[in-house]
C-alpha cells in the first residue's frame, strides 16, 4: 500500500553505489525528501546525481543501504510491490525521448497505452494534460516541428499520463535558451502547486535549483557536502564544493 499524506515520501538510508569497475558513484548517503517538496541535487558532473535519481526511479538498487519510496524499503520488496511504487513514479528524460513517429497526443498517451488504458479515457487524459502545459493547440502536430521548448513540455506531459505521485526531472533545461528554461521551470513550479506533487530535480546549474527548489542537497564525490533550505545552502555555503559550483555560475 502506497502512504502518502506523511514526511519522507522518499528515503535514502546510508546508501551507497559501487560499480563492478570498483567507482564509487554514492558514498554512505542519507537523505529525507518530504511530500509536496520540490527538492533539487546540484553537483558537478561525475558527483552521483544521475545514479541517485535511478535509485529513487527504481531503476538500479543500491550496493548497500535502504532506499525508502512511500514508506516502503524497496531493496527488501517483490516486483509485483515494486512495478506499484513505479507506477507512481513519472521521470521527464534529458533528451526528451520523444516517438518521433507518433503525434503530441500519442506520445502523451503511450504510457497510458502500456497500461491498457480505455482509450475514451486515455483521450481525454491526453487533452487534460496538453492544456496543463500549453499545448492544447498541437496535439495533431509531430516532434520535428516543435521547439525545444514544446518538445520538453510534451516530455513532461508524458510523464505525467498515469497520474504519478513523484516526478524526477533529469536537467529539464540543459537543451533550452534561458528565456525557454525560465518557462520550463515555471511550468514545474505550477504543477507542483497545482497537483501538489513531489518533484525531484537533478542539475548542475545553480540557477535552477535558486529558481524552483525549496530544499538542495549538494554532492561532490559521491558524498552529501550540504543539504537543507535552498536559500541556506546557497546564501550561507560552508562546503567548497558549493562554493566552487557558485562562483563557476554566469
Amino acid at each position: 500500500m502506497i502512504i502518502l499524506g506523511v514526511v519522507g515520501v522518499i528515503r535514502l538510508v546510508g546508501v551507497s553505489k559501487v560499480f563492478p569497475n570498483g567507482e564509487v558513484a554514492l558514498d554512505n548517503v542519507s537523505l529525507t525528501i518530504d511530500e509536496g517538496d520540490i527538492f533539487g541535487i546540484v553537483g558537478k558532473s561525475g558527483a552521483g546525481k544521475s545514479t541517485m535519481l535511478k535509485l529513487i526511479g527504481l531503476l538500479t538498487q543500491p550496493t548497500q543501504g535502504d532506499v525508502e519510496i512511500f514508506g516502503e524499503n524497496t531493496c527488501a520488496i517483490k516486483n509485483s510491490k515494486a512495478n506499484a511504487i513505479k507506477k507512481n513514479i513519472g521521470t521527464v528524460f534529458q533528451g526528451y525521448n520523444l516517438l518521433m513517429q507518433r503525434s503530441v497526443a500519442r506520445n502523451i498517451a503511450f504510457p497510458l497505452e502500456l497500461t491498457k488504458t480505455d482509450k475514451k479515457a486515455a483521450r481525454a487524459r491526453c487533452v487534460e494534460l496538453a492544456e496543463l502545459v500549453g499545448l492544447a493547440d498541437k496535439l495533431g502536430a509531430y516532434p520535428a516541428s516543435l521547439s525545444g521548448g514544446q518538445k520538453q513540455r510534451v516530455a513532461i506531459a508524458r510523464a505525467l499520463a498515469t497520474s504519478p505521485k513523484i516526478l524526477l526531472c533529469d536537467e529539464p533545461t540543459s537543451a533550452l535558451d534561458s528565456f525557454t528554461a525560465k518557462e520550463i521551470l515555471r511550468l514545474i513550479k505550477d504543477i507542483n502547486a497545482k497537483l501538489g506533487m513531489t518533484i525531484v530535480i537533478i542539475t548542475h546549474d545553480i540557477h535552477v535549483v535558486r529558481a524552483v527548489c525549496n530544499k538542495t542537497v549538494v554532492l561532490d564525490g559521491g558524498r552529501v557536502v550540504e543539504v537543507g533550505e535552498t536559500g541556506d545552502v546557497l546564501d550561507n555555503p560552508k562546503n567548497p564544493a558549493t562554493k566552487m559550483l557558485l562562483d563557476f555560475q554566469i
